[in-house]
């Protein structure tokens, strides 16, 4: 069996610590010139040195949304320090302390783009290049495993008026720190967890901050007193005058989107037959395996989970059907669960958008996977602990990642300091 990994992040090297311990051959495509994935910094934007794109959305400053204790691997927890939340670097740090201890770092290509993935008798033929050289290579694997992020295609909508606004208009992709935003009056549009983060971050600089929304729940974190909330953007009037829902104006410097990504494989071949509309991927069972060619298997699609718990479940998950130790269902039977899960989330006013979102539904596809594969399940305390830390950051995004938790038992932790 030989395996091909498309990305070094953290769900990549969850793949490869399963799928090597099998004693698999595998090899592990990163584009970057070091693992980690989302987990580096660099301050390129657009294109790199060689010149492909620049996929990182990381940021100066970013600390973790999660506690420590949700965020390490089962069998590979994150070594025991004062504080929860950690920074980028910290993270990164961890990953390659988790990369070494389990002998991955020599099954990684770094620099290594894949260009094209495609069936061929029954194997999978991936094509890629050495960025630095141009070097092109082609080989075959018995499965692929795709575990290259959300993280890669920006959302930016189209406002009426836009093409009259003078300032900067951009992705919170490009953004790496708060200097240029100096001495001026920005607009941070969509209030997930990164718009609350960088308007917090810009306001430390700029003269004012607006942070406009769509979310229905009032936003509860006390900003300092040069941001202001508003809700969704009407049109932009001219060179620097934007106008709310509400009527009311404001004119601005730049504008800064932070409305989220599309899930994104270019490098899929038509003949892959997977289909993305509106961010709903099909056809996955489970989320993560191609009902028509299983050997195709898609690491850490949904969404709002316990991260890094979740990449190695289904990577414990699909090296059993790898292995044999666990048959998956026919492929009809595949398309009939897929379609039930689907509207089982359309009856519960799911959109399109989040037919991978777990959130409330997580524990449950936790258990799923680990019944059917005889693994070990993901402990309900750490999504209890998720949940809380989300609701924190939410209510107290300036204090929140002081908190300081410690895990109990499977079931139970306690705040230790905020």
């Amino acid at each position: 069996m030989r395996v091909g990994i498309i990305g070094a992040g953290a769900a990549g090297l969850a793949a490869a610590r399963h799928v090597s311990s099998y004693g698999f051959d595998l090899d592990v495509f990163e584009m970057g010139a070091q693992l980690g994935g989302t987990w580096v910094y660099t301050d390129d934007v657009g294109k790199d040195r060689y010149g492909y794109p620049v996929y990182s959305a990381m940021y100066k400053g970013l600390r973790t949304n999660l506690p420590k204790e949700v965020m390490g691997y089962p069998d590979f927890p994150i070594p025991e320090q004062k504080k929860s939340y950690l920074t980028q670097a910290e993270i990164l740090d961890f990953l390659n302390l988790y990369a070494e201890n389990f002998g991955l770092k020599k099954y990684i290509k770094c620099n290594t783009m894949v260009m094209d993935v495609r069936p061929v008798d029954n194997q999978w033929k991936i094509t890629c290049v050495d960025k630095p050289t141009g070097q092109i290579f082609v080989n075959l694997y018995d499965s692929v495993m795709i575990c290259n992020g959300h993280y890669n295609d920006p959302i930016t909508p189209s406002i009426p008026g836009q093409e009259l606004f003078a300032g900067t208009i951009e992705h919170s992709h490009n953004y790496r720190d708060p200097e240029r935003f100096r001495g001026q009056k920005v607009l941070v549009v969509g209030a997930g967890p990164s718009g609350l983060d960088l308007t917090l971050h810009i306001s430390s600089v700029a003269d004012y901050v607006v942070l406009s929304h769509r979310v229905a729940e009032p936003i509860k974190t006390q900003y300092p007193a040069n941001v202001e909330i508003r809700p969704d953007i009407k049109r932009i009037l001219d060179f620097d005058k934007v106008e709310f829902i509400d009527g009311t104006c404001c004119g601005f410097n730049a504008i800064l989107f932070c409305t989220g990504y599309r899930y994104s494989f270019p490098f899929l071949h038509d003949s892959c037959e997977i289909s993305i509309d509106d961010n709903h991927i099909q056809p996955l069972y489970k989320h993560m395996i191609h009902i028509d060619k299983p050997t195709m298997c898609f690491i850490g699609i949904p969404f709002n989970v316990c991260t890094f718990q979740m990449f190695d479940l289904q990577a414990r998950y699909y090296c059993k059907y790898l292995n044999g130790l666990m048959s998956l269902p026919s492929a009809e039977e595949m398309r009939v669960h897929t379609q039930e899960d689907m509207e089982n989330r359309q009856a519960k006013g799911y959109t399109k958008r989040q037919m991978h979102m777990m959130g409330p539904d997580q524990q449950s596809y936790y258990n799923e996977l680990a019944h059917d594969a005889n693994t070990a399940p993901i402990p309900p305390v750490l999504v209890k602990l998720r949940d809380l830390s989300v609701k924190r950051l939410y209510d107290d995004l300036v204090n929140f990642r002081e908190d300081q938790y410690k895990i109990l038992d499977e079931q139970n932790f306690v705040k230790v300091s905020n």
